[in-house]
């Protein structure tokens, strides 16, 4: 099968569904192209990267300049600056020659950012006579999303710009329902917001076809070490300028630590992510003599030793959507997890036996308290959360998944050339 896989960034270990897919994918014989933005000279070795594994690559730069230009001409129409922001005109001509001049069997579109390259392709397609099933990953809900931002975030411009983003998501992603032949997403819960969206304006139409495709975790790639853990040092991960994780880590600095270090001052944390805000790094700054230290590491080459040493991973995300990888990533490395109920609702784990839940912030701290204390249970919770992710979240049943989507749409294809609406 020849896949056009179409993403609006560079597709890395850190925006790991597209990499894990494309790698899998190629791994399993298919012929993959895909098209793709890059911003930095990092990124271009990741394609060079991504080549090696045989994916053809078209990519083309998307600038800052560019990425400004298209949010502002997005403020002169209805649809939200995310449909607009990664639009490069380039790389859709070229993505439009592929199409025209090699079989393509299913196009793959991923994110919101990313549907505008499958509309103006289905848009060529009709223009020419030509049927190619299109399949879009819409990964999270971000009207979803963005709902819970404009109301818990701790960024006052962070609540401002998705409450201005919420009016215009949600109509749109509403109608991007319509123009695909199949949506998927990480979990349950934005499959039922991305249906609830549709219900608010069905008028009999027929329901879209939405399957939940979760986030999988490279399981020989985190995986637990022999390695001693340091005593008392607690971790949470992330792209540090992703308001919800700006948010939890406040939250955990200001909120959950005081109360822990009453009794526990030696306690480290360690904020590892890329591009933290200013508000994260002074969060290293702004600790009392005599309290544990807070190390904000940014951009690391490698994330793994940093969950391998830890004692803990704490999520305390206030809001979210889709599936938490940084939940999966820290359990597959037999790191146990105190988080919060909105990191794991999409997450079929059982009462405590492989995530500890914590509801507010006095949860957190007798969750972490007790755990410092009962070495066992942390050894039990480690196990339980490694055999979790190898139940459920391999790449490779992951991507077998996908593969029967592609081959359930290009069936139907050919039993029944799709009429968008």
């Amino acid at each position: 099968m020849h896949i056009l896989y179409i993403t609006p960034y560079t597709p890395n270990r850190i925006r790991v569904r597209s990499f894990e897919f494309l790698r899998t994918l190629a791994a399993r014989g298919h012929q993959v192209t895909l098209g793709a933005l890059w911003a930095a000279d990092e990124e271009q070795r990741d394609l060079e990267a991504l080549r090696d594994l045989g994916i053809g690559v078209t990519a083309r730069p998307l600038r800052r300049p560019r990425t400004l230009a298209n949010s502002l001409a997005a403020l002169a129409g209805p649809a939200p600056l995310q449909a607009h922001y990664a639009w490069h005109p380039g790389l859709a001509a070229a993505l439009a020659e592929t199409v025209r001049a090699q079989p393509v069997d299913v196009i793959h579109v991923e994110h919101l950012r990313g549907a505008r390259y499958g509309l103006y392709l289905a848009e060529r397609l009709a223009a020419q006579g030509q049927t190619i099933p299109i399949v879009w990953d819409s990964v999270d809900c971000i009207s979803h999303l963005f709902r819970q931002a404009a109301q818990q975030s701790s960024s006052r411009a962070s609540r401002l710009l998705t409450a201005f983003e919420l009016r215009r998501t949600a109509p749109y992603e509403r109608f991007l329902l319509g123009q695909f032949d199949h949506t998927l997403v990480t979990s349950p819960v934005d499959r039922a917001a991305l249906l609830a969206l549709w219900g608010d304006a069905a008028q009999g139409r027929a329901s879209p076809k939405i399957d939940v495709l979760p986030q999988g975790v490279d399981l020989d790639y985190f995986c637990p070490t022999e390695e001693e853990r340091l005593p008392s040092t607690l971790v949470l991960s992330g792209k540090m300028s992703y308001h919800a994780n700006v948010t939890a880590a406040r939250w955990l600095v200001y909120e959950i630590m005081p109360q822990v270090w009453r009794t526990r001052p030696e306690m480290d944390v360690w904020i590892v992510g890329k591009d933290p805000t200013p508000g994260v790094r002074a969060l290293a700054e702004e600790r009392s003599p005599g309290s544990g230290r807070v190390l904000v590491t940014g951009t690391v080459p490698d994330l793994r030793p940093y969950l391998r040493q830890a004692t803990l991973a704490v999520v305390p995300v206030p809001y979210g959507a889709g599936i938490q990888i940084k939940v999966l990533e820290a359990m597959a490395c037999a790191t146990p997890v105190v988080a919060s109920p909105q990191a794991v609702s999409a997450l079929s784990t059982a009462g405590g036996q492989e995530v500890v839940v914590a509801e507010d912030a006095v949860g957190f701290v007798q969750a972490i308290v007790r755990l410092l204390d009962d070495p066992a249970q942390r050894r039990r919770l480690a196990q339980a959360g490694r055999a979790y992710v190898e139940r459920h979240h391999a790449w490779a049943s992951c991507t077998a998944r996908l593969e029967a989507v592609y081959r359930d749409r290009t069936a139907e294809e050919e039993r029944s050339p799709l009429v968008r609406v």
